[in-house]
Formats: C-alpha cells, sequence, structure tokens
C-alpha cells in the first residue's frame, strides 16, 4: 500500500427537510450574500429555490440567483457568474442540483478571488491560492462532487472538458434530501448508479492493494449492484433512494482509494466522448469501461478476478476466465439497467474514424501524456479502445 493523506472537510446534513439548515449552515461559515446556482427549470417548479429564497430571505440573508448550467458544465457559464458575483459583492455560493451544477460552482468559486482565467488551473498552468466558500444542495446522486476536491469544466471554444482537483474548492456542507430525487427519470438515474460504480471501480483496478480500502470497495460495489436496478423499479422508495444517494458521496470522497493508486484512463477517455456528443457522463462511462477492461486485464487479471468473483458472483477457478467472465457481467448489468455498452449504442451510429482520432488526439493532450495507471495508455492505445467501443 502507498502513503496516503485522507481530508473530507465536508459537514453532511442528510435526511428528509435537511434544507431546512441552509441558513443556519451558510451563516455558520460566514455566508452574507449569497449566489443559488442552478440548472433548469426543474429546480423551480419543484419549488425547492423558492423555498431555499424564502428561507434566506427570513433569516436575513441576501442572495441572488443564476440558472442555466447545462450537463458537461460550460466555462461561459462560469464566467457570467464569477463577473456576476464580483458585481454583485457575493461571498458565498449554494450549489442546487448534481454534479454539473457543483461543478460550475466550484469552477466561479476558484475564479472569483483569481486575477488571471479560471482555465488556467484546468489547463494546468496556475494553482489555486483561494476559494470562495461553497455548499451543495444535491438533488442527483451521481458525480459525488458534493463531498470531492475536483471539478469538471468543458471550455466552449475547442469543447475542452478537463478537471481540476484541489481541496480548496471542497463544499463546506452538504443537504442530502433523498425526497428529492424521486422524480429523477429513470435514465438519469441510471446514469447516476453507473458513476457511482465507477468512481469506486476507478480507484479500485490500482496495482496497489490495501486490505481495508478494498473490502470497503467492493462493499460499496455490491450494495449499489444491488439497490440501482431495485430504485429502478421502485422510484419512490425513501429507503432505496437513501442508499443510492449516500452510495455517491461515499464513492467519490476518496474514502475507497486510500492507500492505492486509481486508474481513471475510463473517465479520462469519457470526457472527450461527451465534450463532443453532449452525452450524459454515466452513461459515456458505460459505453467504455468494458472494451477498456478487455484491454487492460492482462496487466493484472487477479485484481479483475476478485472483482467479478466477490462484485458480480462470476464462480471460475481460472483467474484469466474470471477476469473475462466478469467483465461480460458487468456487460450485461449495464444493459439490465439501460445503459449502453458502446459507441453506437450511446450515440446511436457508429463514430467516424476521424471523430476517434480526434477524441484519441484530444485525450493524449496531443500525444504528449498517457491516461491511466493499472496500465498506461498512449494514443495508440486510446484509439484502439475507442475503435473497440464503436463496434
Amino acid at each position: 500500500m502507498k502513503n496516503f493523506s485522507y481530508y473530507a472537510p465536508t459537514q453532511v446534513v442528510f435526511g428528509a427537510d435537511a434544507e431546512k439548515k441552509i441558513p443556519q449552515l451558510i451563516q455558520q461559515y460566514g455566508g452574507t450574500k449569497v449566489l443559488i446556482h442552478y440548472g433548469g427549470k426543474s429546480a423551480e417548479r419543484s419549488g425547492l429555490i423558492a423555498s431555499i429564497e424564502q428561507s434566506l430571505t427570513e433569516a436575513g440573508i441576501k442572495h441572488l440567483k443564476l440558472g442555466g448550467v447545462v450537463p458537461n458544465p460550460r466555462l461561459s457559464k462560469a464566467q457570467e457568474g464569477i463577473d456576476l458575483c464580483r458585481r454583485e459583492g457575493v461571498d458565498f455560493i449554494l450549489a442546487v442540483g448534481g454534479g454539473s451544477v457543483i461543478d460550475s460552482s466550484k469552477c466561479m468559486a476558484l475564479g472569483i478571488p483569481y486575477e488571471g482565467d479560471v482555465w488556467d488551473f484546468y489547463a494546468g498552468k496556475a494553482q489555486a491560492k483561494a476559494c470562495l466558500p461553497l455548499a451543495a444542495v444535491l438533488t442527483i446522486p451521481a458525480a459525488g462532487s458534493e463531498m470531492s476536491g475536483g471539478s469538471v469544466i468543458t471550455k466552449d471554444d475547442g469543447d475542452l472538458k478537463w478537471s481540476y482537483d484541489d481541496n480548496l474548492c471542497r463544499c463546506k456542507f452538504a443537504i442530502m434530501n433523498p425526497v428529492r430525487t424521486y422524480t429523477l427519470p429513470p435514465y438519469q438515474t441510471a446514469c447516476g448508479v453507473t458513476d457511482i460504480m465507477m468512481h469506486t471501480m476507478e480507484r479500485y483496478f490500482s496495482q496497489e492493494e490495501m486490505g481495508i480500502t478494498d473490502a470497503l470497495a467492493i462493499a460499496l460495489l455490491k450494495a449499489v449492484r444491488q439497490f440501482g436496478p431495485m430504485v429502478l423499479e421502485n422510484p419512490e422508495d425513501y429507503y432505496l433512494r437513501s442508499q443510492i444517494m449516500w452510495a455517491g458521496s461515499l464513492a467519490h470522497n476518496d474514502l475507497t482509494g486510500c492507500g492505492t493508486i486509481g486508474d481513471w484512463g475510463t473517465h479520462n477517455m469519457e470526457h472527450e466522448l461527451s465534450a463532443l456528443y453532449g452525452v450524459a457522463h454515466g452513461a459515456g462511462l458505460a459505453a467504455l469501461w468494458c472494451h477498456w477492461a478487455t484491454y487492460v486485464f492482462d496487466a493484472g487479471p487477479a485484481r479483475f478476478a476478485r472483482f467479478a468473483r466477490e462484485v458480480l458472483d462470476v464462480v471460475e477457478d481460472d483467474d484469466t476466465q474470471a477476469a473475462l467472465k466478469g467483465i461480460q457481467a458487468m456487460r450485461k448489468f449495464y444493459h439490465s439497467i439501460g445503459m449502453p455498452a458502446s459507441i453506437p449504442e450511446l450515440i446511436g451510429r457508429k463514430a467516424t474514424d476521424d471523430e476517434l482520432q480526434l477524441m484519441a488526439e484530444k485525450c493524449s493532450r496531443g500525444r504528449t501524456i498517457t491516461n491511466g495507471n493499472f496500465k498506461k495508455l498512449a494514443y495508440d492505445d486510446v484509439l484502439k479502445i475507442y475503435t473497440a467501443a464503436n463496434e
């Protein structure tokens, strides 16, 4: 196992009516003028935004709103928010939504005190030294951004979808009310289940072993595999929605990666899929994972075999055969919850050769970097995985 530093400072308030504590918590963390940042009309139609506004008004907390965040959040929207917050003297950002809204909020929080272009952080040109305090009211369990230090933003010019990770931009608190997830469409719920599992799998598929961490990862994966299909059949079951919501946070608050070095190759390749085609992140991950796994499993068959046996109930003594059967079992699981397992299933057609090469070029940053850690993937490797996923 590797040495590690674990830091998870976000205060979680979980349960029905958790939103009632928002004003108290904002004041606790020094907020006096709040930007409520959210996505589409659903947050308004549900009455959640109005309820939050009313509670802030009653507590004497000034506030303003900025909606319009889209999936695969855009840099242009974050820059709009940065300008607005500077102009209005906002000192706290409240993200109301899922990963896209939280990531957009993190980008704004990093950009407000920074004198340069906030894209510098995502492009690797600068490291943040300050960040406006922010918090999340989670309505879509998936990305885990409410408890992580990472964010992903898409630059409009060139459709560059890049990430930045910094403990400075971890949420001060996260409000989690499972009732707010009852009306999520089945496809969005399934995308969330996929993303939650992938955040754990990216950490689990490591060349390092750490007994406790591995056991936690396997337990989380088994639970989500069990509860995911159940919540699709019973979308207004509080118990089931609670399991998925809490799993999303545990999957991405680094708990399941302590002492190991995760892979993240599938995530990096998916970023190019969603940047190019505008697809849901979870669906993009499902479309690629089996093909990534088939390409890299020989770098550690025993790891894949354990995953197959303990998570997917594969019965097979030979590690190589167990690994391959596990990959096929994962493909069946994706299909069982309505997820794609290839690029054509994802976008409704085959990608062109030019599109595959463009994604591989961008993923490898012009053939200057490798992706993944379980097995290092150069441009040619990434292109082969995209090509296999395109069949």
